[in-house]
C-alpha cells in the first residue's frame, strides 16, 4: 500500500513539473511573439524601417517626379536604372513659350522631372545616396528639408520649388520621414548633379 501511495505522489509531482514547463514555454513563446509584433508595429507593420520607408516612397509617389522616364507606346514608365536620381543634368527642360505659359498661369511638364510654371522652372532632385544626391545628408537634415520645404535641409537655404513644396509628404510624422531616409540609404547610388531652378522670365514685371 505504501508503495502505491509513493507511486501516486511521484506521478503527481511529475505531472505538475511537466505542466509548469509547458506553461513556461508558452509564456516565453508569447513574449517572443509580442516582441516581434511590437517591432513590426514600430515600423508601420513592416519587418524593418527600410521596408516601411520603401512602402511610403511608393504610396507617396516619390518616383513620379524623382525617377527619370522611358517613353513607351503606353506612355512614360520609370527608368529603374536611374531610380530616384532626379532630373538628368543633361536633359533640357520642355521647349515651350515660357512667357505665354507664365502669363496664363499654366504648369507644363514632359516627364515629370522638370516643371515649368509661374515660378520658373524646377527640377526634381537626386535622392540616391551618391554624394551628388543625398549621400552626405544626415537624417536630421532630411527631416528638416521635407518638414520646412528648405533645400538640402540647411537653415537659410532657398525654399523648395513647386511641385515639391506643395506635396503632402511634409505632413508625415518624423518616424515616417526617418523610415523614408533609411530606405533611401539602400537604393543604388547614381551620379547626377541636381539641376538648380530657373527664375521666371516675367519676374521683372511682378
Amino acid at each position: 500500500m505504501r508503495k502505491s501511495y509513493l507511486s501516486l505522489i511521484m506521478g503527481l509531482v511529475f505531472i505538475t513539473i511537466s505542466f509548469s514547463k509547458c506553461a513556461d514555454n508558452e509564456q516565453s513563446q508569447t513574449v517572443g511573439e509580442s516582441a516581434t509584433g511590437s517591432e513590426k508595429n514600430k515600423f508601420g507593420g513592416y519587418e524593418t524601417k527600410e521596408k516601411w520607408g520603401e512602402h511610403l516612397v511608393t504610396i507617396a509617389g516619390c518616383n513620379d517626379c524623382h525617377t527619370p522616364k522611358i517613353m513607351t507606346p503606353q506612355g512614360p514608365v520609370d527608368d529603374s536604372s536611374l531610380m530616384l536620381s532626379g532630373h538628368p543634368a543633361s536633359l533640357p527642360a520642355p521647349d515651350v513659350d515660357r512667357k505665354q505659359t507664365e502669363s496664363k498661369g499654366l504648369v507644363v511638364t514632359a516627364d515629370f522631372t522638370a516643371w515649368i510654371g509661374p515660378w520658373g522652372i524646377s527640377y526634381s532632385a537626386n535622392l540616391t545616396p551618391h554624394e551628388t544626391g543625398t549621400g552626405n545628408w544626415t537624417e536630421r537634415q532630411f527631416v528638416y528639408a521635407i518638414r520646412n520645404s528648405i533645400s538640402k535641409g540647411i537653415p537659410g537655404s532657398r525654399s523648395l520649388m513647386p511641385p515639391m513644396s506643395m506635396m503632402p509628404v511634409k505632413h508625415m510624422t518624423d518616424d515616417e520621414l526617418k523610415a523614408i531616409f533609411a530606405y533611401l540609404r539602400t537604393v543604388k547610388p547614381v551620379e547626377n548633379n541636381s539641376v538648380q531652378p530657373t527664375p521666371p522670365v516675367l519676374a521683372a514685371k511682378h
